[in-house]
């Protein structure tokens, strides 16, 4: 009886162990108070050996030398390295982006520069008498490719416009031409086609380029900023726990030198991660638009495009001037014969342009390199957000065949047995790691989906030659390509509004006078409904 009733006592009095612990004597907590203060923290009160783990709210509840303050601590240090983890990459993927970014646009914006420098030389005497008309041209084109809220159709119309107006004004000095009499002059032209027609076939060029190269650039811009909105997003309670357990949580067994099971990191990260991951169709998407772009720039020579504008304009020049008199009667015959100035001076003598060779119609070896560069790291982002938990775990789990065996699997050391749950939100609804509701998606990460959707039609409208209103963003991509601000991860651009194509006119004639026409632009609030409206929708 004596016996009996010792017996029953001890196995009262026995301490209780969590799964995988051997009946031993309490290990020294020196190893773990060195690791605690490793990372900054105060160990004054630590158990000197382990203690019963009754107390733990994340880490299984075996001997332990974690009390609840270290527990709370470990938990709030695992979420700051994660999300530390997430930014770095995101900042990586930013920087490569930011990279392409100013590289692409410099060249762009020399080429821009080259050519309005080239047109001195190949107008020669017609230079200086039209300069204001010559650099308010390049000054649009520029304001275009960064962005800006120009009508490009309408700005190179003004173009040719002006340029008429001024060239047939110089012509003819001994007539008092009045600011109507040169708008019936400009009106005559759609069927007199003084300029022959290089107009048409150069708005058509320049136009088809301009918007291809325009919305590439903001393709690159825009990935960058879902890229750092989308890395910034705080992580949930849940995930926080998950990580705990993941990261620190060997620490408080004596295990530190335990590292996780891989399928166990890639659970907890998963889940972690789920909302991110819904990016991927249409990360994919924008990637597959701006390599289809960037193989018609290289394919239709847009960079040649650019440089061939001063031998648009020299040709044009050249066969007014050829047939000056046959069209100054025939504006004469519509609009009148305008009066004579008192001094009767005679036409200046005409004076022939010099010949300019037109650049190759093939793509520079520059431009083609450049394409080619960017074209390679968009491929390589392309899976970005899917393999981002991958990426991750790398480093920090358990690796080989015999580690399967020994490694962390989330209460003790041995095999992970659940299966690895699939990419996105969806896929985590029996995520044995990661408690989500699957229900209420991350707002700013469907709005950044959104966001890329936007993108991804106006780079397929640009692709059939289809113009876009932009919002306007010369603002924030000021500058002479050196990017668009001076960190070398900062891509900031604003939120990107709904859009209308335009379909550009390939038989529109130079010379329609400019209509004011009001861009259309939905106002913030606006854009904020229609979001959320989007987000309802794909919770359902």
């Amino acid at each position: 009886m004596g016996i009996t009733v010792v017996f029953v006592l001890c196995v009262l009095t026995m301490p209780v162990f969590g799964a995988g612990d051997a009946i031993a004597k309490p290990r020294s907590c020196a190893d773990v108070k060195q690791f605690y203060a490793g990372k900054g923290f105060n160990v004054a009160g630590l158990p000197q050996s382990e203690i019963s783990g009754e107390h733990l709210r994340i880490c299984p509840q075996g001997y332990t030398c974690c009390t609840s303050e270290m527990e709370e601590k470990l938990s709030n240090l695992s979420r700051v390295d994660f999300e530390r983890l997430v930014k770095e990459e995101g900042r990586s993927l930013q920087i490569t982006l930011n990279t392409q970014y100013k590289s692409f646009d410099s060249y762009v914006l020399e080429l821009i520069n080259r050519s309005e420098s080239t047109l001195a030389q190949t107008l020669g005497p017609q230079y200086q008498p039209n300069l204001r008309v010559l650099q308010d041209l390049f000054s649009e084109l520029r304001r275009y490719y960064r962005g800006a809220n120009v009508n490009l159709e309408e700005a190179l119309n003004e173009f040719w416009v002006k340029l008429l107006e001024r060239l047939f004004k110089a012509a003819n000095p001994k007539y008092a031409l009045t600011d109507d009499y040169l708008e019936c002059v400009t009106k005559q032209s759609e069927t007199l086609r003084p300029f022959g027609e290089t107009p048409r076939d150069a708005q058509q060029k320049v136009t088809r380029a301009f918007v291809a190269l325009r919305t590439f650039i903001q393709g690159l811009v825009t990935g960058g900023e879902v890229t750092r909105k989308v890395s910034q997003v705080p992580l949930s309670q849940e995930c926080e726990r998950a990580l705990m357990k993941l990261s620190y949580c060997p620490q408080c067994r004596g295990m530190a030198s335990t590292k996780p099971c891989n399928l166990y990191c890639l659970n907890v990260l998963k889940g972690c991660l789920a909302n991110q991951a819904d990016l991927d169709t249409e990360w994919r998407n924008l990637a597959d638009a701006m390599l289809k772009i960037a193989d018609r720039i290289k394919s239709t020579a847009m960079d040649r495009v650019i440089q061939s504008i001063p031998v648009y304009i020299s040709e044009s020049i050249t066969y007014l001037q050829e047939n000056q008199a046959v069209f100054r009667s025939k504006v004469f015959q519509a609009c009148g014969q305008p009066s004579e100035n008192g001094d009767a001076s005679t036409d200046p003598a005409e004076r022939t342009l010099p010949t300019v060779e037109k650049p190759s119609t093939t793509t520079s070896p520059t431009s083609e390199k450049l394409v080619n560069d960017v074209s390679d790291k968009v491929r390589a982002m392309m899976e970005h957000w899917v393999i981002l938990p991958s990426r991750l775990c790398a480093d920090r789990v358990a690796s080989g065949t015999s580690a399967e065996d020994s490694c962390w699997n989330g209460s003790s050391r041995g095999r992970y047995l659940p299966e690895m749950m699939g990419d996105g939100l969806a896929s985590q609804i029996n995520n044995p790691e990661v408690e989500i509701d699957i229900t209420k998606p991350d707002m700013t990460i469907r709005q950044q989906i959104m966001q890329l959707k936007i993108m991804t039609n106006r780079l397929k409208n640009a692709l059939n030659g289809n113009d876009v209103d932009f919002q306007d963003t010369s603002d924030d991509m000021s500058g002479s390509g050196s990017g668009v601000c001076s960190d070398e991860s900062c891509v900031p651009i604003p939120e990107i509004p709904m859009t209308k194509t335009v379909q550009p006119k390939e038989a529109a004639p130079f010379d329609e006078r400019v209509r004011g026409a009001a861009t259309l632009n939905l106002p913030c609030v606006a854009l904020t409904c229609l979001l959320s409206l989007v987000t309802l929708l794909l919770r359902r």
